[in-house]
């Protein structure tokens, strides 16, 4: 049975879209463009993303969620790349995500995994792996919105739509 799996997944995939569709409205200096001295550009963020989605999701019932192999802190150098690298880059830990999460159904649930030496179970590391998700996420669609000034197209309901939208609500399902 995957209903509970099945709906994590597709929160997974609405965060994916958010952030997906942020990068392709930029162009390759505004990704790697930082707002202000102590902010993170939008391509730092994705290597942080894709750094943490591959490093929980590789062998993620079997292996500690903290790999060896991740080198964390340098996730957060600033960067110049093109558009074609960040989407590489978002694309990677993507790709060791959904099939993991593909894997799994809902009795995997209660089972435990461990996350530096912490003993959590599946449920937990999905939700806590979920909400780190969406605060970045949220962070790239903030700064894209700032780079993009007037030029930017919202990815939501925008402002003064609601009434239009909830005439098809075709957001409320990834």
């Amino acid at each position: 049975m995957r209903e509970m799996t099945d709906a994590i997944e597709a929160e997974y995939r609405r965060y994916r879209k958010l952030g997906e569709d942020t990068i392709l409205a930029l162009n390759g200096g505004q990704l790697c463009t930082r707002v202000s001295k102590n902010s993170l550009s939008i391509a730092t963020i994705v290597w942080h993303i894709s750094g943490n989605l591959a490093s929980r999701f590789t062998d993620f019932l079997t292996t500690d969620g903290e790999k060896p192999w991740r080198e964390r802190e340098e996730e957060f150098s600033v960067r110049t790349v093109t558009p074609e690298e960040v989407l590489e880059r978002w694309n990677a830990g993507w790709d060791v995500l959904m099939p993991t999460l593909a894997d799994l159904d809902d009795e995997d649930l209660s089972r435990t995994v461990t996350i530096r030496g912490v003993e959590l179970t599946v449920v937990q590391a999905l939700q806590r792996s979920l909400a780190h998700l969406a605060y970045h996420v949220g962070q790239i669609v903030f700064v894209g919105k700032m780079i993009a000034g007037d030029h930017w197209k919202y990815l939501s309901i925008p402002p003064g739509g609601t009434d239009s939208y909830n005439q098809n609500p075709d957001m409320e399902k990834a």
